[in-house]
């Protein structure tokens, strides 16, 4: 999927809500966890339901590789579900020397149909560089998370400016908006502002509304941009609306006040 396709697409729904699927066996509803396909069914039921109100689906590869054989094959139906008109990120956060990186890529944008995938900066260009060589492919890059590790060296100073912003920085010279996206923390949307003056046209994928704590009003009213340059996650709070048989529809509901506020955030967009 281009840039440009995504941000038509968050125009025509009127929403840049991504709704991530960290799906843990325990914390489905009860009446489906002893069924033989718990988790799948589960996804499947909460795209039905929201893929109306959102833009994107992120799956966090981590709940399903815990599984073994048997959760990349979950994993697999579960992408193969999500329509192909959403923007497909799986949320991996790999990173390491370029031939393994190579392998990755192959993995997550040849074998599995991702649109993205995340990944860790701090080995450098040559760990990157062959997730970007993928055209219409997008490489998300951790720029400023919201856990408290963050601190430990993300929000270190180096000279005039956070170990992060010199991250965003350097890296950005090595794509440009049309295949690299940036992931900032719900939390952080003091330093989204200054983000923007540091990348000012890439997409930025922001965690952490909902369950969190982040502000969907501080995030866009930060990050938005002529473009949309935006895609906010809500994970938790959309796929655990409810433990009850009517899950989906409370889930849908959910995603639908989103959708309802990110519209008014869009007006004159």
């Amino acid at each position: 999927m281009t840039k440009q396709q995504l941000t038509q697409h968050i125009l025509d729904k009127k929403s840049y809500l991504c709704v991530g699927l960290d799906t843990e066996l325990c914390k489905i509803p009860k009446h489906l966890q002893l069924s033989p396909n718990a988790i799948v069914n589960f996804n499947k039921a909460i795209i039905d339901a929201t893929k109306e109100y959102c833009v994107s689906y992120k799956i966090n590869t981590a709940f399903y590789e815990s599984m073994g054989a048997k959760g990349w094959e979950m994993m697999e139906e579960t992408l193969h579900h999500i329509p192909d008109t959403h923007f497909k990120i799986a949320d991996a956060k790999r990173g390491d020397i370029g031939n393994t990186s190579a392998q990755y890529a192959k993995a997550f944008f040849e074998t599995l149909p991702f649109d993205a995938i995340t990944v860790a900066p701090y080995m450098g260009e040559d760990s990157i560089r062959p997730f970007l060589e993928y055209e219409n492919k997008f490489t998300i890059v951790l720029g400023l998370t919201s856990n408290k590790g963050a601190n430990d060296f993300e929000m270190l100073q180096t000279g005039n400016h956070f170990l992060y912003e010199k991250v965003i920085s350097t890296i950005a010279s090595w794509g440009t908006p049309n295949n690299l996206m940036f992931v900032v923390g719900a939390t952080q949307a003091k330093q989204i502002s200054s983000i923007r003056k540091i990348i000012p046209d890439n997409f930025l994928l922001v965690p952490g509304v909902g369950f969190q704590g982040g502000s969907l009003k501080d995030v866009s009213d930060a990050g938005l941009n002529s473009s949309i340059g935006l895609l906010v996650n809500a994970s938790r709070a959309i796929i655990y609306a409810s433990d009850k048989e009517n899950f989906d529809s409370e889930a849908a509901e959910i995603a639908k006040q989103y959708q309802v506020e990110m519209q008014d955030y869009l007006t004159g967009i």
